[in-house]
């Protein structure tokens, strides 16, 4: 479709680029301007009619029309009118009119005429940044049947789309069903291709054959089937001429560790390079690679580690965003843990930091923080993506809400629990005391816990000793007051018990990321969400489910609970009609078509 020189500022106004992408804005209501020979009393219509008088009074205009399509007088009102307005009525004109007639003891009146210039359509109504009447023209002249086949929607699609900017009859207050489904359709194939056209691929450095399948049945364990899926996505990605380009999201406990070995295994004998967001999560993924990958030299490269050190021998580098400021030999593969913890800036300047020209090195992406599958597959237009849903055992975690007169059988469990050596985290939703906020910040409980109860340990966000405490609590705590700080990253292994107060107040993903930290060994844990509402059908349903991708979804329906669910598209606009939570079907459906 070629969009015409003068339209395409107006094209940019709205953020489209195509037919397909204009036929999203659809019409919010129609007038109908068709002339009826019978007054239909109480709605907007269009009438032919005659001015024969008009009466001035201080505050309003009387004007007698004679209406010839059905042949009556009736008064046009105008209420405090305008100077400009008198000038569309003038006596003895014949003319069109549209308005709303309303009737009362067998007078008729239409309150503010408006002159219109022709009469016997359907005209449409748009809320977009454009004049409607811009608007009308523009989907006139671009949304047509032949350009949106072109666009490489289906036949149903574009018919429906059609019928819903150019009805012929009398159109209904809400889309149809099929029309619904047009626009939704239309919205996501739009979308994801857009995405498609974004993603560039680059040649790789080294093509990367290691093989990681005797490696792994060396390991004590067998890998789960997810975890096996998920790697050998990764060596298909390496053994192409272009560089990998993949996003690993797991479930919290669902072993991306292993799959991070394996991949630092099928780089063999080239090096890898992994970046945590902290200091504790690359402390505890450089012991982890120690332990299962013996033969390979492994460094630790944090702020505290000496720049001196030659990097040069290493087979493997680990690290935090220290990284980013060393002078890092060649890599073929670049790892980022946790990314969304860093800022677009950072991840890529470790990409272009060991990239030559055109020729970049293999990059994974992980995430503990589970997303809608349905996300996942709009995703995967732009970047692979693998989901691990699965945890390698199944964790034995209970779930409760309670109340305040629940305290005294908490602390009961919390005693019983420290009598057998296991740890409690407690989460307060503020560090310092706020008013009217209804719970108890860090700074007020410290007293209470700490005077009833030794090795008690407090951190939060912006204390600078937080992965020192951390580490201390680690190894002699029993106690551990915090903020959501603690949601992602830390291996604890004798938690077992956390509270979390104020849990209404959290998002269900956040809720169980803080759920994930207790039972990472295989004891048995408990969270326990605190809350003073009487009632949470949002942590009824959080209670009864453990799956990180289910409640990804959940906690999208309850946030967006009140409205039509819209999920977010990677520009931070909404989408207009599909729904993330609701509509994997039809993201299936397009997938399919922009993969033919």
């Amino acid at each position: 479709m070629q969009i015409e020189q003068a339209d395409i500022e107006k094209f940019k106004k709205l953020g489209v680029y195509s037919a397909a992408e204009l036929a999203i804005h659809a019409p919010v209501r129609f007038e109908d301007r068709r002339l009826y020979p019978r007054l239909k009393e109480g709605t907007e219509q269009a009438i032919d009619a005659t001015v024969e008088s008009i009466q001035r009074s201080p505050r309003t205009v009387t004007i007698s029309l004679y209406v010839h399509n059905f042949g009556h007088r009736i008064e046009g009102v105008l209420f405090n009118p305008k100077p400009y307005m008198l000038r569309f009525f003038t006596e003895g004109e014949r003319t069109l009119f549209y308005g709303r007639i309303d009737c009362r003891q067998g007078r008729c009146q239409m309150s503010h005429p408006q002159r219109i210039p022709e009469a016997g359509t359907l005209t449409p109504k748009y809320k977009t940044p454009l004049r409607t009447d811009v608007m009308a023209r523009l989907a006139a002249r671009y949304i047509t049947r032949e350009n949106l086949l072109d666009e490489g929607l289906p036949p149903a699609v574009a018919d429906a789309l059609l019928g819903l900017h150019f009805p012929k009859e009398a159109p209904l207050k809400e889309p149809t069903p099929q029309q619904l489904y047009a626009l939704k359709y239309t919205e996501l194939y739009s979308y994801m291709r857009s995405l498609q056209g974004k993603r560039r691929y680059f040649h790789a450095l080294k093509k990367l054959e290691g093989d990681w399948r005797v490696w792994a049945m060396r390991l004590p364990f067998l890998l789960t089937d997810e975890q096996a899926k998920a790697i050998e996505a990764i060596e298909a990605d390496f053994k192409k001429p272009h560089a990998a380009k993949r996003m690993v999201v797991g479930d919290v406990g669902a072993g991306k560790t292993m799959v991070i070995l394996a991949a630092m295994q099928m780089a063999s004998p080239h090096r890898s390079i992994l970046m945590a967001p902290t200091t504790i999560l690359a402390n505890q993924l450089y012991e982890e690679a120690r332990k299962f990958l013996p033969e390979k030299k492994i460094l630790l490269i944090t702020n505290a580690t000496p720049k001196k050190m030659p990097l040069g021998e290493a087979d493997v580098l680990i690290g935090t965003h220290a990284l980013l400021y060393r002078d890092l030999p060649e890599a073929a593969l670049i790892m980022v843990d946790e990314q969304h913890r860093f800022g677009t800036a950072q991840r890529h300047r470790l990409e272009k930091l060991l990239s030559e020209g055109t020729r970049h090195p293999h990059y994974l992406q992980f995430s503990a923080t589970p997303i809608p599958r349905t996300q996942a597959m709009i995703d995967s237009a732009h970047i692979d993506v693998s989901l691990i849903t699965k945890t390698p055992f199944q964790k034995d975690i209970s779930t409760a809400v309670i109340h305040k007169p629940d305290f005294p059988t908490l602390l009961q469990h919390i005693r019983a629990e420290i009598a057998q050596e296991h740890q409690v985290l407690i989460v307060y939703p503020l560090v310092e005391e706020s008013e009217n906020f209804g719970y108890q910040s860090i700074e007020e409980a410290r007293g209470y816990w700490e005077k009833h109860f030794e090795n008690v340990y407090v951190t939060y966000g912006k204390d600078k000793e937080k992965e020192a405490i951390l580490e201390t609590f680690r190894e002699r705590g029993d106690i551990l007051l915090a903020t959501t700080v603690i949601e992602v990253g830390i291996s604890l292994p004798r938690l077992t018990t956390v509270v979390i107060v104020g849990a209404e107040r959290l998002g269900l993903a956040t809720l169980h990321q803080l759920r994930g930290r207790v039972s990472r060994t295989g004891l048995k844990g408990w969270c326990f969400l605190y809350t003073n509402l009487k009632e949470s059908e949002r942590l009824d349903a959080f209670r009864q489910t453990d799956n990180g991708f289910d409640i990804a979804a959940l906690d999208l329906k309850y946030r967006k609970s009140g409205d039509l669910l819209k999920g977010s598209i990677q520009s931070g606009k909404k989408f207009l009609w599909a729904d993330i939570g609701e509509d994997e079907g039809i993201v299936r459906e397009v997938k399919a078509a922009l993969s033919r």
